[in-house]
């Protein structure tokens, strides 16, 4: 019994006890069926290999994520540099400013003070190829280099438009000193027109309201200033209406005593007509007369030997001739003043008829 017992311990000793050079916390696995039993150590290798793998994976993940970040960063930021950029051109280009330089490019040189503004006007126009609203736009759907490029196009076309602009300013600021200078000396010239009209017109305007009221717009004409060439050219047009009332005055007046002239002339005239067309009447009655007297006239007969009965003959001296007038005509009136009949006629002699 003892000795069956004690091969009972040995087999379990001999069972129990770990073989040398093995793992006592790895048994043996063997599996049903047979075969070689699996190995249930891993390589001491694996774990590092594994481990290296993980942290490739993760380095690349890792950096995978931040280059998206950065990029989308450096997208994000050149989109919004290019936005910047396009909206500083467009208020160089807007429509009140493109308006701008269109009045400034058809300013000519003969309209400005300063003619070198003009031809620096006309070069910024051709270096900006002209006139026009730029096409240039940003978009989120466009590449971070493509948002850089058009950043810096429209900061170039900036540029051009920021020299068209100052050239623009520059000449419609001449202009308008031009203009305010030609203001003055215009109104400077119509107040010496206005004083000069207002002293000739003294006494000679139908209405002396427009004198007073040329005598105003003088003195308000003188109170003008500023930089601006409206105000200027307003007292000139108020200058220039005060001055065509006057001459409208004075011409009404003219006229009138034109009229007044004639109508007393006229009036002065018919004495004169009424005495004339009487002594035309007298005249013509006369000379009626006259011709009734000349077809009475008798012809001259001369008289025959007048004396007594043989006391000899006496001859009659001759009839004188009567006189010739105008035309072969007979001037009666003459030839019988100048043969009228002796107050008595002596006896024995000649006694003309008459």
């Amino acid at each position: 019994m003892a000795d069956h017992d004690d091969e009972g311990a040995l087999g379990l000793e001999s069972v129990s006890a770990p073989v040398e050079g093995e793992d006592p916390e790895s048994p043996v696995i063997v599996p049903e069926g047979g075969g070689a039993p699996s190995g249930g150590r891993r390589p001491r290798w694996l774990v590092p290999v594994v481990v290296a793998v993980v942290v490739a994976v993760v380095v690349v993940v890792a950096g995978l994520v931040g280059w998206r970040v950065v990029e989308s960063r450096r997208h994000d930021a050149a989109l919004d540099s290019c936005s910047r950029a396009v909206k500083t051109l467009q208020d160089k280009t807007g429509s009140d400013r493109l308006a701008q330089y269109r009045e400034a490019a058809g300013i000519k040189s003969d309209q400005v003070k300063d003619a070198s503004t003009v031809v620096a006007m006309a070069r910024s126009v051709k270096d900006t190829e002209g006139i026009k609203e730029p096409t240039i736009r940003c978009k989120a759907s466009m590449s971070t280099g493509e948002l850089n490029a058009t950043a810096g196009q429209a900061g170039k076309i900036d540029g051009k438009y920021a020299a068209l602009s100052k050239a623009a300013k520059a000449v419609i600021a001449s202009r308008d000193a031009k203009a305010l200078e030609d203001a003055r000396i215009a109104l400077d010239g119509k107040k010496g027109e206005a004083s000069r009209l207002l002293a000739d017109s003294d006494g000679k305007v139908a209405d002396n309201a427009t004198r007073d009221g040329l005598q105003q717009a003088i003195g308000q004409a003188g109170q003008v200033k500023g930089d601006g060439a409206k105000a200027y050219r307003d007292a000139v047009g108020a200058l220039q209406a005060a001055i065509d009332r006057v001459n409208a005055s004075v011409q009404a007046k003219s006229q009138a005593d034109q009229q007044a002239a004639a109508q007393a002339a006229q009036a002065a005239q018919q004495p004169a007509q009424r005495q004339g067309t009487a002594q035309r009447r007298q005249a013509s009655s006369n000379s009626g007369r006259r011709g009734s007297t000349q077809s009475r006239r008798p012809a001259y007969r001369p008289s025959g030997n007048r004396g007594g009965g043989g006391g000899g003959s006496s001859q009659a001296p001759a009839a004188p001739s009567a006189p010739q007038g105008g035309n072969g005509g007979i001037d009666w009136d003459q030839w019988i003043d100048q043969h009228k009949t002796p107050s008595s006629c002596h006896a024995g002699e000649f006694c003309p008829i008459g």
